[in-house]
């Protein structure tokens, strides 16, 4: 095999190895562990959500900055931001503060919602990205649903 060719085949090799690397893995498994009021400003709603970011992968999910959207009963609930960083160990779990902001409409939409129909169960969806560096982002989306106290149905 001529020198060329041996080279172009290494040039080759290393480009694939390279593009191996930039494959991502499982995406995490992101559950809602905490929510906390906040202080909000006119007619919006602050809260500070606290998500469970486990990561099923053999290499950590660093992340510097986190975007998050909540719906509430298929209709956008609230979105924020945080310029926190860090990284999720491989084979393991953080937990990662978000505040959000629930405009006023969102909440009179969800009261009148809840006032025609059953309050006993209520399905949300989140879904965000994890900012990576290097164009690295993380996106994860989970669903589930939780029931109101007895007083409150």
């Amino acid at each position: 095999m001529s020198a060329l060719r041996r080279a172009l085949v290494l040039l080759v090799t290393l480009a694939l190895c390279a593009c191996a690397s930039f494959m991502p893995g499982d995406p995490p498994q992101v559950d809602v562990v905490g929510v906390q009021p906040l202080q909000g400003q006119g007619m919006e709603l602050r809260m500070l959500v606290k998500l469970r970011v486990i990561n099923p992968n053999d290499t950590p999910i660093e992340y510097d900055g986190v975007y998050l959207e909540m719906d509430v009963r298929g209709k956008r609930f609230a979105s924020g931001v945080s310029d926190m960083r860090g990284a999720v160990p491989r084979f393991g779990e953080a937990v990662v503060s978000v505040p959000v902001s629930v405009p006023a409409v969102a909440m009179l939409r969800q009261a009148l919602g809840m006032a025609q129909g059953d309050a006993s169960a209520i399905s949300y969806v989140i879904s965000g990205k994890l900012s990576g560096p290097q164009w690295r982002n993380t996106r994860f989306s989970s669903e589930g649903e939780f029931k109101l106290p007895e007083g409150m149905r």
